[in-house]
């Protein structure tokens, strides 16, 4: 997205939730000021609030899962899910072989089709039924 971005993480059950929270507020802050830097500019790169939402069961995640590839083409930058290239949808497709991705945790966790045509289908079954009016 051409102002945030979305990670749906799997966490130990050990996880330590402010830890990350901090850590990850460094890496933000360590981006923007290189990128401030290599580009002369000042000022957010991102959306101001950054939200974490922990889900605590598999059909949350599956949403969750859905929203981040559905989300391009709701914000109207592309036509279909698979022409994000910012996106893991293309990797579970199998239209590109990305190595940011650990599919099998999906496939296991959220019990995905591993086939790429079956996950199409799948994924476009959890489309919202007005989809098409969101994009057009």
């Amino acid at each position: 997205m051409p102002n945030h971005f979305h990670f749906l993480i799997s966490t130990p059950e050990d996880f330590e939730k402010n830890e990350f929270t901090n850590k990850w507020k460094v890496l933000l802050s360590s981006y923007t000021r290189a990128i401030n830097k290599q580009e002369k500019r000042t000022g957010s790169l991102f959306q101001q609030k950054t939200k974490s939402k922990e889900l605590n069961n598999q059909q949350q995640a599956l949403v969750c899962f859905n929203y981040i590839h559905f989300n391009p083409v709701k914000a109207k930058l592309v036509l279909n899910m698979e022409d994000w290239s910012f996106s893991s949808y293309p990797d579970y497709c199998r239209i590109r072989e990305g190595s940011l991705v650990k599919k099998s945790i999906a496939y296991q966790f959220l019990d995905i089709p591993k086939e790429p045509s079956n996950f199409k289908d799948f994924s476009n079954k959890l489309l919202p039924s007005n989809y098409q009016d969101l994009i057009y």
